[in-house]
């Protein structure tokens, strides 16, 4: 048996002068094997007394490296090198022969007809150097953010939210800066800060949306930039109220520079209003609208209304020569968009969604077990206990559940460790009835109708 390296030895590889070099010296080290998941890392002191640099360059070298997800930092326990554990990410989970309802998913028998609409499109051939924007869906679009957005700006168009999100961060982040993210937080939001290298600063969330608090002290810690969800908060389901807006409007006119990005993926199925956080003196802004949770997940287009400075950034990245948004799955969501029988089944769908998760909440409600789903795809549970053992228990049961931990920009904070997101929009009324009954036997409630667990 191959004998342990010693971590003294390893450590004696750490090399260099500046931040840059020592986490690079790091990287290496862990990348050949030396430094293994859970070894720790020389204390501050020692490894700035040996390499005959300021404590604070070997503090920003690991900081660098817990950014970058390489190692993470415990405090007094120092700073431990992390494995290749795998990130929680949308979706269903393959290979699962359990029931699925962690997903996050839109119910595709409440989605359009692609077949249907493909067969009204005459595609025709986009050459380097034309128009990124297919002009049917511009008209129509700017239609629709004008009716939001009253002051003037520039539409782009990318693949996805996630897309879009990605791209206006890059725009005007660099590696290290610091972005506000809502806590709880949308996966993929969580996931593209830490693999640019930003600093995700928490914003907790209320029922009315993101708290002003928790935005004055992001803005206060040096946040460049804001992400907010101002309809069907993922994973809790809130909205920003008209009356949160105002406020959080209000702290961000003294930052007038601060880049908001307000991702509205659920737009046209959201039966609550549009209220935005952006101020009439923010200088640089975006507002992101998604086709896919009403048109189809495949259907990666996003609209995209900012600034002109905002914009003339993103078209930087999406120019004619590289990597615009194919103009035929422009031209299908332009067709799609304007078809009335499509907009009547984005009005049905989205009040398919209300209709299931509140029948859901309140059965929950009549076990005494607290739930909301304001709005979106999804019901955000709270049981009371470790969220992390109840989703063991559901799985005994036949159930894939998603723990309220995975969605905290910090994995060691309490937020959401007593809550599960849900997706149970799909469910007949059969099953729906079965998981209430699982649900209360695995928190350990009275079931209703003297159902046993």
């Amino acid at each position: 048996m191959a004998q342990a390296p010693d971590r003294e030895d390893v450590s004696d590889g750490i090399v260099g002068s500046t931040a840059a070099e020592i986490s690079e010296s790091v990287r290496d080290l862990v990348e050949r094997g030396a430094y293994a998941p859970g070894d720790q890392l020389p204390p501050v002191r020692s490894l700035a007394a040996r390499l005959g640099v300021n404590r604070n360059t070997v503090l920003a070298a690991y900081r660098s490296l817990v950014t970058a997800r390489i190692a993470a930092t415990g405090g007094r326990t120092g700073t431990t090198v992390l494995g290749s554990a795998k990130n929680p990410d949308e979706g269903f989970t393959p290979g699962s022969v359990l029931r699925d309802i962690g997903s996050g998913n839109p119910d595709a028998a409440h989605l359009p007809d692609l077949a249907a609409a493909l067969a009204t499109v005459t595609p025709g051939h986009v050459l380097y150097g034309e128009s990124v924007i297919d002009a049917d869906l511009a008209e129509w679009a700017t239609d629709w953010i004008a009716a939001d957005h009253p002051r003037p700006f520039r539409l782009s168009i990318t693949a996805g939210a996630v897309d879009a999100v990605e791209r206006l961060l890059a725009q005007t982040l660099v590696q290290g800066d610091r972005v506000g993210l809502e806590d709880p937080c949308f996966l993929s939001s969580i996931h593209t800060a830490r693999l640019a290298g930003y600093t995700p600063v928490a914003i907790p969330v209320d029922r009315e949306g993101m708290t002003v608090a928790g935005l004055r002290a992001a803005l206060e810690s040096g946040a460049r930039a804001i992400v907010c969800t101002p309809r069907a908060h993922n994973p809790t389901g809130v909205g920003t109220s008209a009356a949160r807006a105002l406020e959080l409007r209000e702290v961000l006119a003294d930052h007038p520079h601060v880049l908001v990005i307000e991702d509205d993926h659920f737009s046209l199925l959201a039966p609550t209003p549009y209220a935005s956080i952006i101020a009439p003196t923010q200088q640089r802004w975006a507002l992101v609208r998604s086709v896919s949770k009403f048109l189809g997940p495949d259907m990666r287009l996003a609209v995209t209304a900012s600034d002109p400075v905002t914009a003339q950034r993103l078209a930087l990245r999406l120019s004619p020569g590289t990597m615009w948004v194919s103009h035929v799955m422009q031209r299908l969501a332009a067709v799609m968009l304007r078809d009335d029988d499509v907009q009547q089944s984005i009005v049905e769908a989205g009040k398919h969604y209300a209709r299931r998760n509140e029948a859901f909440v309140s059965k929950l409600d009549a076990l005494g077990l607290q739930a909301q789903a304001d709005s979106g795809l999804n019901v955000w549970v709270d049981v009371g206990q470790d969220a992390t053992e109840v989703t063991r228990r559901l799985a005994s049961r036949g159930w894939l559940v998603r723990p309220g931990s995975e969605f905290a920009i910090d994995p060691d904070s309490a937020q959401g460790s007593t809550h599960l997101r849900l997706t149970v929009h799909a469910l007949d009324d059969v099953e729906t009835q079965r998981l209430v009954e699982d649900l209360a036997a695995v928190a350990g409630v009275s079931a209703p109708f003297g159902a046993a667990g």
